[in-house]
């Protein structure tokens, strides 16, 4: 049963205070967070332990990225109501939901199709509707749907693909972790045709971004 109580709701409320501790300042990021049930995106095995500041496995050799980092990249990409948002990882749609409820129309791609046949019946059962969910390489992003407003990627990328770059709009942000075994935070802003303006945020651990569809 899809069940979100007042307690699981104390708990989000707990969890956003951390996050505004931890730095986040973002009021749409923080509210999205507060609103969006994580514990209905974990096994219910983690279900205790949905709140906590964790990253925990939700199949497929995949995991849920800890709150923090939704949160951080969630931020760096300043979302917009209706900017349009491709989404590179679907994963358990935790990180969909979350932009979701911050009124990005959001596209996302997953590779492992045991997740994204979970998550595309997850998401309308509690009422979130991401513009387009599919099934393929992010490697490759969506050329059919671009430009985006905005490109996150959830999983470590060994280098920055340039399909990505090439759909994002002029004054467009990719948010995308780069880096084998620890990854660098990085934002690339697009200037014009060819340029990008590149800012790094430090270190985060991610599950690596793999080619092609599994």
């Amino acid at each position: 049963m899809l069940k979100d109580t007042p307690k699981h709701q104390g708990l989000r409320n707990q969890l956003v205070s951390l996050l505004e501790q931890k730095g986040i300042t973002d009021k749409n990021v923080l509210e999205a967070i507060r609103k969006i049930p994580r514990h209905l995106f974990l096994n219910s095995s983690f279900e205790d332990f949905a709140y906590q500041d964790k990253a925990f496995p939700i199949g497929a050799g995949q995991t849920i990225s800890q709150p923090y980092t939704v949160a951080f990249q969630s931020e760096l990409l300043q979302v917009k109501k209706h900017d349009k948002i491709l989404e590179i990882g679907t994963g358990s749609g935790y990180q969909t939901a979350v932009l979701c409820a911050m009124g990005a129309k959001v596209y996302s791609i997953e590779r492992q199709n045991e997740l994204y046949r979970t998550t595309s019946l997850l998401l309308p059962k509690l009422g979130i509707l991401p513009k387009h969910l599919t099934f393929g390489d992010g490697y490759k992003g969506l050329p059919n749907f671009a430009p985006f407003d905005g490109i996150i990627v959830t999983a470590g990328a060994p280098f920055i693909p340039q399909p990505l770059m090439a759909q994002l709009k002029i004054g467009g942000r990719l948010i995308i972790p780069v880096g084998e075994n620890v990854q660098i935070m990085t934002m690339l802003i697009r200037k014009n045709e060819t340029q990008f303006e590149k800012h790094e945020f430090g270190d985060f651990r991610f599950v690596p971004l793999l080619e092609d569809k599994n």
